[in-house]
């Protein structure tokens, strides 16, 4: 059976939809029965992109001038509409002599192709929340969702959530969407402190000495909330388990960092910005507590990966999170402070609870695992060309 993916998502630094293409097609490249294709910058290719931070996916600008150029363009409404027309256009072109093909479209998008296609849908925050969006992003990918809807022959999601936000909103039949969970990585696992010394002297941090927050600081994963209940703490709480952020900085995030630097200077937190994926484990794994008050997340990665690390949780109740987290974790309302405060205390110093909660955590975290999803994707794909 030929497969088509597209893997213009993976690129250096990996987050949630790139992780996904890359977890995937990892797994369904093992798969005998497929002949997989992997589709990129207008090319084909057997070879996923490389994930180091000076690769570069292909149809990408390379750097100097046209890094710059790129940069300010990117915005622009009609260089925005152009360029994509452009990259359609010639995918079209290029897909026309695949038509036998299964084409797998991980990140929303489906370019016109004359065979059977499956797009995965991992939320419709764009439509649903669009303020916790760039205005231009929102713009193209409201058009590129009606788009892909027309022409995907099924749907995926990643979360039960999100298939009933599509049925919801979009008014797509239910019958054709398929739920197919994410995981996390198989590097994600109980570490004691002489595993993790050698990453946490690196970055400074001592063994189950902080609380954890992972992701792009961007408004849609609710730091500021999260900094106005850790600075409700007691001091001598806040101090002895200071809060560390890592991740990118994100869109209309210069506000939320100016807030990071005052706690910083206050002695009861730490940013580290992106660390890096070899690190990544070792840093879950040495934390005293994981805080996710996230308002919104299509499945909610970071929350698996902390309970897979032995790590208790502390997440918001919105979205899918409560499918992910399931009863291992203690929840609150996104912007409910004063109890996301005393949930955070409780995480920290409730030693029975902590017990309970990362037993609770690691059985939850076992029950998704990226080959379950390769096999249920391929399923969808056979599905498909058996139809066709």
């Amino acid at each position: 059976m030929k497969v088509i993916i597209s893997v213009d998502s993976i690129k250096f630094p990996l987050t949630g939809i790139g992780r996904y293409t890359y977890e995937l097609v990892s797994r369904l490249q093992l798969n005998q029965d497929l002949d997989l294709l992997l589709f990129t910058g207008g090319k084909f290719t057997h070879t996923l992109p490389s994930l180091t931070e000076d690769a570069l996916t292909i149809g990408q600008p390379a750097s100097g001038i046209k890094n710059w150029l790129y940069s300010r363009l990117r915005k622009r409404d009609l260089a925005i509409d152009v360029f994509h027309a452009l990259n359609a256009y010639r995918a079209q072109l290029k897909l026309k002599s695949h038509k036998n093909a299964v084409y797998h479209g991980p990140n929303f998008y489906l370019p016109k192709f004359e065979g059977p296609s499956v797009a995965t849908f991992h939320d419709l925050s764009i439509l649903t929340l669009p303020q916790y969006h760039p205005p231009e992003r929102v713009r193209f990918m409201s058009r590129e969702f009606k788009l892909s809807l027309k022409r995907a022959s099924m749907l995926l999601t990643i979360s039960e959530f999100t298939k009933n936000e599509i049925t919801r909103v979009l008014g797509y039949p239910a019958d054709k969407i398929r739920v197919i969970p994410l995981a996390c990585s198989s590097t994600f696992y109980p570490r004691g402190p002489l595993e993790t010394d050698q990453v946490l002297k690196k970055l400074g941090l001592v063994y189950e000495g902080y609380t954890l927050f992972t992701g792009t600081v961007e408004p849609r994963k609710n730091i500021d909330t999260l900094l106005d209940a850790y600075s409700a703490l007691p001091f001598a709480i806040r101090s002895r388990w200071p809060l560390v952020i890592a991740g990118y900085s994100g869109w209309l995030s210069e506000k939320i960092h100016a807030r990071i630097e005052a706690a910083e200077r206050a002695g009861w937190a730490r940013y580290l910005g992106f660390v890096a994926n070899e690190d990544l484990p070792h840093l879950y794994a040495g934390a005293r507590l994981f805080a996710f008050p996230s308002h919104f997340e299509g499945f909610g990665l970071p929350v698996l990966e902390a309970m897979a690390s032995g790590v208790p949780v502390v997440c918001s109740n919105s979205s899918s999170l409560p499918e992910v987290s399931g009863d291992a974790a203690l929840t609150c309302e996104p912007d409910d402070t004063a109890l996301l405060q005393q949930l955070i205390a409780r995480g920290l110093q409730d030693d029975a609870w902590r017990a309970d909660a990362i037993s609770k955590g690691l059985h939850q975290a076992a029950g998704f695992s990226w080959e379950k999803c390769a096999a249920e994707t391929a399923a969808v794909y056979r599905e498909l060309a058996d139809r066709n």
